[in-house]
């Protein structure tokens, strides 16, 4: 997979990363980020990749339970012998379509079990390493959905990216005096492997060009001013940014990546 970002090789040396959710998408560039700028990097999900960079740990694990984050902390802290900077991308919906009353007490449950809860979770295992050492660096992966939901089909989804945001600000007032930074990334459409292949589906069910279906897709967004979706390489590099010695005085925020697809300030 090619990733189009310029590296220095030296910028993370030494640094102990960990990213949930690493194995595809925008959590593959991330991770891609990390490694090649020579941090040691954990990663971990429900299976594997073939494009993950060699030297990267990989631990199979289910975030969604505590067993699962529980897993994951102890090898990581295994692994790398302390932590130095989390990112938490996993997440995700598969609510069914037709609004608030087909989203049932399980998919309401299933969103905040993968889009919330891992990440306070990994937070309450790791933070006490980084309170040790009084410095860190935490980012969490919500969505423009937290302020611009897509009813039909993503409201459980959304609300809880929404929930992430806050519980991240809140995180933030309280550890950010300690010496650890927390922030905030909300993606809007971001063009990885899966959101190419629901191009291709668009294209062949509406027999309709890629291009057409792809425009079909932001103009259901409202539009995006840039006229295509963010590369999960800015994502990474956003996101590196924000973990970095270069951005020391920035916490408590969130950043929108979106093409200017949210139309207030």
């Amino acid at each position: 997979m090619n990733y189009p970002f310029k590296v220095d090789s030296t910028e993370f040396l030494g640094k102990r990363v960990l990213v949930t959710g690493g194995t595809k998408g925008q959590g593959l560039a991330i991770v891609t980020k990390f490694a090649l700028s020579g941090a040691r990097v954990v990663t971990t999900a429900r299976s594997s990749s073939d494009d993950l960079p060699r030297e990267v740990i990989f631990i199979e694990a289910d975030l969604t339970t505590p067993e699962g984050t529980r897993h994951v902390a102890k090898r990581t802290l295994s692994q790398l012998g302390g932590i130095d900077i989390i990112v938490h991308v996993a997440g995700g919906s598969s609510s069914p379509a037709g609004g608030f009353l087909a989203q049932t007490e399980e998919d309401w449950s299933q969103a905040l079990n993968l889009n919330l809860l891992p990440a306070v979770r990994i937070d309450r295992l790791l933070v006490p390493e980084m309170l040790k050492q009084q410095k860190g660096s935490i980012v969490h992966i919500s969505s423009i959905q937290r302020s611009l939901p897509l009813h039909d089909s993503t409201l459980a989804y959304a609300a809880a990216k929404a929930a992430l945001a806050n519980y991240s600000k809140g995180l933030s007032k309280e550890i950010s005096p300690e010496g650890i930074r927390v922030n905030v990334v909300s993606p809007g459409w971001v063009a990885t492997e899966a959101s190419n292949a629901m191009m291709e589906r668009i294209s062949t069910t509406n027999n309709v060009s890629i291009k057409e279906a792809t425009k079909s897709v932001m103009d259901a967004l409202g539009g995006i001013p840039i006229g295509r979706p963010a590369w999960p390489a800015e994502v990474a590099e956003l996101v590196s940014f924000l973990s970095s010695d270069r951005a020391e005085a920035i916490t408590g925020h969130e950043y929108i990546i979106d093409g200017g697809t949210i139309p207030t300030i």
